[in-house]
């Protein structure tokens, strides 16, 4: 699988996306020219512009597809009101790296859904990152789809949320590689609400205590309901 690619569903299907009109092309061309200037402003170098660009692009592309697909929340369990997903500005010093340090032994835990259902997971392993001085954990975890696939997912929670950010928590998506030494990156600003937090048909998992981070994640998706 490609480096840092971005999953918005969890199921491979070919979307029927319209194409761009004249409307969200202006839209565009004013966010990225919102972007240069932010970016010249707080200096920002060649290669985190470009970063804030890329960010921005798959923030307009999600937003498209969450608006049209028929996978999406919005569509799939019944119709539910869209408009834009709201985010944090894009901050580059909210990705860092981190090699994958794995659970020896990897115990079964059990967690809960957004509607009371028990799932079990398996706490695989997890990062280590210097936040402000400050190193912190976040946990990996292993779970089994409904059909059959071995999945690894991270979630969290933050001084963030239930204020700025979804009361329930955040994900990022997370690929496994083979290498045992390969460093990956953990981009906040991909940051995102699980499903539940656009509509009640959804269960969602729950963060556990062990996966709060105790500073504010200022990056990624906002809450979407006020």
């Amino acid at each position: 699988m490609k480096k840092n690619s971005i999953k918005f569903f969890e199921k491979d299907k070919r979307h029927n996306i319209p194409k761009l009109n004249a409307k969200l092309i202006s839209v565009t061309i004013t966010l990225l020219v919102l972007v240069l200037f932010s970016a010249c402003e707080k200096n920002y170098t060649p290669e985190e512009i470009l970063y804030i660009q890329k960010i921005e692009k798959h923030r307009a592309d999600k937003n498209i597809e969450m608006r049209d697909s028929d996978l999406s929340p919005f569509n799939f369990k019944g119709k539910v009101e869209f408009h834009d997903l709201k985010y944090f500005d894009v901050k580059p010093e909210f990705v860092f790296k981190s090699k994958l340090w794995q659970y020896e032994p990897k115990d079964t835990v059990t967690i809960f859904g957004t509607k009371g259902e028990e799932r079990k997971v398996v706490r695989f392993g997890w990062f280590l990152i210097n936040f402000e001085e400050k190193e912190y954990t976040i946990n990996v975890y292993e779970g089994v789809s409904r059909t059959g696939t071995i999945y690894h997912s991270i979630w969290f929670t933050d001084l963030t949320t239930n204020k700025e950010t979804y009361g329930v928590g955040r994900y990022i998506d997370f690929e496994l590689m083979d290498d045992p030494d390969y460093e990956y990156e953990i981009d906040f600003n991909l940051a995102y609400n699980p499903y539940c937090a656009y509509s009640p048909e959804y269960s969602c998992a729950i963060p556990t205590k062990e996966d709060f981070l105790p500073v504010a994640i200022k990056a990624g998706e906002k809450k979407f309901h006020d």
